[in-house]
This record gives C-alpha cells, structure tokens and sequence, in this order.
C-alpha cells in the first residue's frame, strides 16, 4: 500500500523525469527524494523507472499505475482546496438571529469578529422578537439566537452570554444629564418611555417602582429599545433602558445615567440540544460574549472549561 507521500514523490518524478527535479517541485532534499523511490519500489517489488540519458523514465510494467497516481494526486488538491474554504468559510453560510437589544450594536460588532476570522463566510442575520425564537430554532431556519431572556423547552439550551444593568436615559441637554445616579422616584416625577411590563427589560423597570410601592407615568410605550432612544432623544420623555443597547455611544443625544435600584438582567446564546454547532456558531458566540462583556461592568458568566463539549 502506497502512502500519500509517495504518491506524492513518485509523480514528481514522473512529471519532472529527475530526482533533483522532483526535490525542488517538492521543496525537500534530493537524497531524502532518491531514498522514498528506492523504498518504494522495494516495497512494491516493482521497478517503477528506468534512468535513461539522465532522465527518469516510468517502466513499461509501471506506466499502467501512474494515470491513477496522477488522478489520486488530483483528488488530493481537491481535498486541500475544500479543506482550506472550510477554513475561510468559502462556500459556506451560517445562519443566526438576534433580539434587537442586541442586534443594535453589539452584534454588528462581533459580526465584524467573525469576518476577519472566516472572510469569505457566508452570513444570513436575522432581527426576531423573542416569541419567534423557537421557530426560529425548530425549523431550521438557524443555528443560534441571542437572546434577552430564558424559559423552559425540551430541545432549546440556553448559554449565558452576559449579564447586564438598565440605564436611565435622558436628553443630553437635561438638567437630569448632570446626574451620575438616580432613584427610581426620580425618575417617577419625570414623563416616562418604557418598554412593556410583559417584556423581560420592562418587567425589572416595573418592579423597580413595585417594590418601593411607588407609581409611575408610563406616557409612551414602544416595543424595542432603539425606537424608545430616538424619542427620549427628541425630548418626549426619559427612560429605562438595557447598557447593550446605547453602548459605546451609539445613539446621540443621550446621557445614560446608573439607576440607583436593583437592574440586573441576563442575556443568553439559545440553540438546538439535540444538534451539534458549527464551529462557525461556537465562535460566534464567544465572539459576542466577548464583546458584551467588555460593556458589561458585571462578573462575565462561567463556561465549560475550554475542550469540553457544549452538548449534555
């Protein structure tokens, strides 16, 4: 049985007719070429060349055998050239989502990861509501969703990404901008944009003025944080926001204030259990796990020790 690397010698020297030429094609040394052909031909019990006027030339017995050598050497480049756009991610395409709190700009930023390490991968990126994740999953439509929130399901795991604070946000021109904390009955005595209750962001909003049995003006509701930025940038109101969201200054015209309350949330990479991730997902994930915890002034969340699979 032939290895790879003869193969490889033996038809260099068919294409070159000498050892030196098969030596500079191979980039290796001349007396490491001659010594591989001797022991080949040892080996097979064959002479695979006749030297001829100083050229190497294929045996009659052997010339039968080097039209398959030269198609299991093309094979072979096949298998490199697949191997090295697997590398790049040529021809491929890796599919995920996000909820827009994170979609916003913490996303495009580890997108941005991503790219440097596979060029030429193929992204599809998704923008769903939480409610939709599940189909999202379950039907294939993606690998992976970042999401704000968890809950209970059969063949969906939820790995922690990072965790969080909400802000308060006001117009950068307001008195309250000069601020560096605020309490929640502060922020009672001032017309308020939030988010839903039922959603995960504005249920901790709620609760921070439940707790204190402490009621609160809700003039304006909108669903997703970026629509409740630009109206508190258009001097409508201020607001209870999650940091991902507004960090590294993304939308202008704001100062986003610490509230002086309980706000923590927690924000997760959910995929399918019952089927293995790409690689492409996997450093996704801790491309954006980096990069949310780099806004984060919380403790980063323990993963699986590196080698350990995600899979239970």
């Amino acid at each position: 049985m032939l290895t790879l690397r003869q193969i490889e010698v033996i038809r260099a020297i068919m294409v070159t007719g000498s050892i030196a030429g098969a030596a500079r094609l191979l980039n290796v040394a001349a007396p490491g070429i001659s010594r591989l052909m001797k022991y080949s031909e040892d080996s097979l019990g064959v002479r695979l060349f006749d030297r001829r006027a100083g050229r190497y030339v294929p045996t009659a017995q052997a010339r039968n055998i080097f039209d398959l050598l030269d198609t299991v050497h093309r094979k072979i480049e096949e298998l490199q050239g697949a191997v090295d756009n697997l590398g790049r991610g040529r021809s491929q395409e890796f599919c995920f989502a996000s909820v827009p709190s994170i979609a916003h700009v913490m996303m495009p930023r580890a997108i941005a990861a991503l790219r440097r390490r596979y060029p030429d991968l193929g992204l599809d990126v998704n923008i769903l509501k939480i409610e939709e994740a599940i189909d999202f999953l379950l039907l294939g439509r993606g690998e992976v969703v970042a999401i704000s929130s968890k809950f209970e399901h059969p063949l969906i795991k939820f790995e922690p990404l990072a965790s969080g604070r909400l802000l308060c946000i006001v117009p950068d021109n307001s008195p309250l901008a000069a601020r560096k904390k605020i309490t929640p009955q502060q922020m009672s005595e001032h017309p308020l944009i939030g988010i839903n209750p039922k959603d995960p962001y504005g249920a901790i909003m709620a609760a921070m003025f439940e707790n204190i049995g402490l009621e609160y003006r809700m003039n304006v509701k909108a669903r997703f944080g970026t629509t409740v930025c630009s109206l508190v940038a258009a001097g409508l109101g201020i607001a209870i926001i999650d940091e991902f969201t507004v960090a590294h200054g993304a939308v202008p015209g704001l100062k986003a204030i610490e509230i002086d309350a309980p706000s923590i949330y927690h924000t997760y990479a959910a995929y399918r259990n019952d089927l293995s991730l790409s690689t492409y997902a996997e450093e996704f994930i801790e491309m954006l796990r980096d990069e949310m915890m780099q806004v984060s002034s919380l403790r980063r969340p323990r993963r699986a020790p590196r080698g350990v699979s995600r899979r239970r």
